[in-house]
């Protein structure tokens, strides 16, 4: 409420809310808060009410991009922090990892137009879905002609790109599939994420759905700069604003611009649970009342436990590896169903118990899952890591 009310008559969203320094805004990714806040908020409660009365909002949102893209559909003209804070040392083997704002900006326009069609259908409102998702369509072939050569590499070579890129669907498959090589090939190059406020939310996330866990695992656990642990090193409790806020000579990397306290990078924490821990939430039944399941063991982590305080109570799981075995035990909570997730169906035992073929059905490809209800589980089995 408080960002729709110092939302000004353009639609522009100002970097700041309530906006007390007037200091204009309109600046992807963060304005795009107008649209992806009550989205996230949506999803983990399940209560349409914020949709609703959140909706003139984001179409003012949509609106004012619209006006500064014109009929190119690129957002070209225009300041942006871009990929605030990402990695831009200069070296013989790394040149840096800025990313083109006008790419970023054009990038975001697309994934927003994109969710407002999304809303507008659950809202039931058809031709304003219809509206939003061509328009989607159209950012998104002038984002292919404008920002991706021929090759499929584009030109921004940078991890943050090829991330936005892959995570809000903005290629076709054959050039999705060269973006997945190239990302790949920047993060095997550097060992090392390089990316900053708006890049960092989504790698771990879009390595992990195209295949390269193994990076995402690597890039989690490196231990030097730049990198998550690397503030660890130095005593760091708190997520830092910057990758190298403390220099290892213990002095500051700013003096002025440097908190110690500060959320961008910590975005890592919703892979932790997603994916490492296994707590998903089913995006067609949002509020986590349908549950999925999912811990994915990677790198040279041999246990993780998580848990998450839905409205339904607590969803928690605890997972260790024993030889080529994994046992994982689940709490689920009172009127909830979770799905587990198996990538086979051989030798799987839910509390002393071999599962049988009649309780598992087919999901995703060669994927298998179980439906359980509330209360708590213990499944062991077999794994190929």
């Amino acid at each position: 409420k408080d960002l729709s009310a110092d939302q000004d008559s353009t639609g522009k969203v100002g970097d700041v809310i309530p906006n007390i320094l007037n200091n204009g805004g309109g600046h992807t990714g963060w304005a795009d808060a107008a649209i992806v806040v009550p989205w996230t908020v949506y999803q983990k409660y399940g209560d349409v009410r914020i949709l609703q009365n959140q909706y003139e909002s984001m179409k003012k949102w949509i609106g004012y991009m619209e006006n500064r893209a014109g009929n190119d559909f690129l957002w070209d003209n225009d300041w942006h922090y871009g990929d605030w804070l990402s990695f831009d040392a200069s070296s013989a083997s790394y040149m840096g990892a800025y990313t083109e704002t006008d790419l970023i900006a054009t990038a975001y326009f697309s994934y927003s137009s994109n969710l407002v069609s999304k809303i507008s259908k659950i809202l039931g409102k058809q031709n304003e879905a219809e509206y939003y998702a061509e328009l989607s369509k159209n950012i998104n072939k002038a984002f292919l002609n404008e920002f991706v050569t021929n090759s499929g590499r584009l030109v921004s070579n940078t991890q943050t790109a090829y991330t936005l890129a892959l995570a809000f669907n903005l290629l076709p498959e054959d050039v999705a599939q060269k973006a997945v090589k190239y990302l790949a090939q920047n993060v095997e190059r550097f060992k090392h994420i390089t990316t900053g406020f708006l890049g960092t939310p989504l790698i771990s996330k879009t390595l992990t759905e195209n295949g390269r866990i193994d990076l995402a695992y690597m890039l989690l656990t490196r231990k030097n700069y730049p990198s998550w642990l690397y503030p660890v090193t130095m005593g760091a409790t708190t997520i830092w604003e910057r990758w190298d806020g403390m220099k290892p000579d213990s002095t500051f990397q700013d003096k002025g611009m440097n908190s110690f306290n500060h959320y961008a990078y910590g975005a890592i924490g919703d892979w932790l649970y997603s994916t490492v821990a296994g707590i998903k939430m089913d995006e067609s039944d949002p509020g986590y009342k349908s549950i999925i399941i999912n811990p994915n063991p990677g790198g040279d982590l041999t246990f993780a436990e998580a848990s998450y305080n839905s409205m339904y109570g607590k969803i928690k799981t605890h997972w260790q590896l024993k030889d080529n075995s994994m046992e994982l035990n689940i709490t689920v909570p009172p009127n909830t169903t979770a799905y587990v997730l198996f990538d086979s169906e051989k030798n799987i035992i839910l509390d002393g118990n071999e599962v049988t073929q009649s309780m598992l059905e087919k999901y995703e490809g060669n994927n298998s899952r179980i439906k359980i209800g509330s209360g708590s589980y213990k499944f062991v089995y077999n794994i190929t890591k």
